[in-house]
């Protein structure tokens, strides 16, 4: 079991000094850390707190402002950032005070990075995500804007996604969450999963157990269609998802907005040849859709 933060109720001498430490982290004072650290280390050399502030008292002293060279170098950085500062602020400060720690180090980060253009290879290497780690959203919808295509590239995709529901909460995002699970139905599950948004659990709860395809993430490309069948409210929301792809499951989302439309507008025939238009494209989601008719 990984040993508790550091209790600013203790008042035992080795808490007192280690509190010492996390104080000066606080304040971002590389000087005073390193020495309440070096105060620390002599009396308790063995203590189990001395290796992660340690990492953060580096973190501090190393800060640079100078960009990052190229790819390889932000890929270095941004690891030793998630694998090895933010697991030691995690141990000394807990998640929320280590989240809010860590902000100016993401930032600065990506603005080190801010130069270097997006490779798909590195898709994990860019300024963009950065900005993401920062709670930036602007810069982040900034730095994605200025991808080339971004919109038919999965990463930058989801960045924009991930940035516009942080920025305007679920209603702002949903037909960007449509071009995702379009374009890549993987990377759709690992941002839904991350913003553990209620409405969009729910959601995703009711498909997994009712839809009938593959069985795996690939159905979720046929979620935005799927959406619409037990939420028809959201119709001008998703009917902003631009054209993608113009896979099955697209057409499908769009055949249903238009039969949504159809049934508003009470045109009966129309609407008898859509239901047999979206029976063809996909059994389970027809049923769904006659199942609340």
């Amino acid at each position: 079991m990984q040993p508790q933060q550091l209790d600013i109720f203790d008042h035992s001498r080795d808490t007192v000094l280690g509190n010492d430490v996390a104080a000066a982290l606080e304040r971002r004072d590389p000087s005073g850390a390193r020495s309440a650290w070096g105060t620390f280390a002599e009396e308790f050399p063995k203590h189990e707190s001395l290796a992660p502030l340690s990492v953060l008292v580096d973190a501090l002293e190393q800060r640079v402002a100078v960009p990052l060279q190229d790819h390889e170098s932000l890929h270095d950085a941004r690891r030793a950032l998630s694998e090895v500062i933010e697991p030691a602020a995690l141990r000394i400060f807990g998640k929320c005070a280590a989240a809010t720690w860590l902000i100016p180090l993401w930032r600065e980060m990506a603005q080190r990075a801010a130069h270097l253009v997006f490779r798909p290879e590195r898709h994990d290497d860019h300024a963009a995500a950065l900005w993401l780690r920062a709670g930036d959203w602007s810069a982040a919808n900034d730095a994605v804007a200025r991808i080339a295509s971004w919109r038919r590239i999965p990463a930058p995709l989801a960045w924009m996604a991930e940035a516009r529901y942080r920025a305007h909460d679920l209603d702002g995002a949903w037909g960007l969450l449509a071009e995702l699970a379009w374009l890549s139905p993987d990377r759709f599950d690992q941002l839904t999963k991350r913003l553990a948004d209620p409405l969009l659990e729910r959601l995703r709860k009711a498909f997994d157990a009712s839809f009938d395809g593959h069985g795996d993430v690939r159905d979720l490309a046929w979620f935005p269609a799927w959406v619409l069948t037990e939420k028809p409210s959201l119709s001008a929301l998703l009917g902003q998802a631009q054209r993608s792809l113009h896979t099955e499951a697209e057409q499908a989302m769009r055949l249903l907005l238009e039969l949504l439309g159809l049934e508003r507008q009470g045109r009966h025939y129309e609407v008898v040849a859509q239901r047999k238009a979206l029976r063809d494209a996909h059994p389970s989601l027809y049923a769904a859709y006659m199942r609340t008719r």
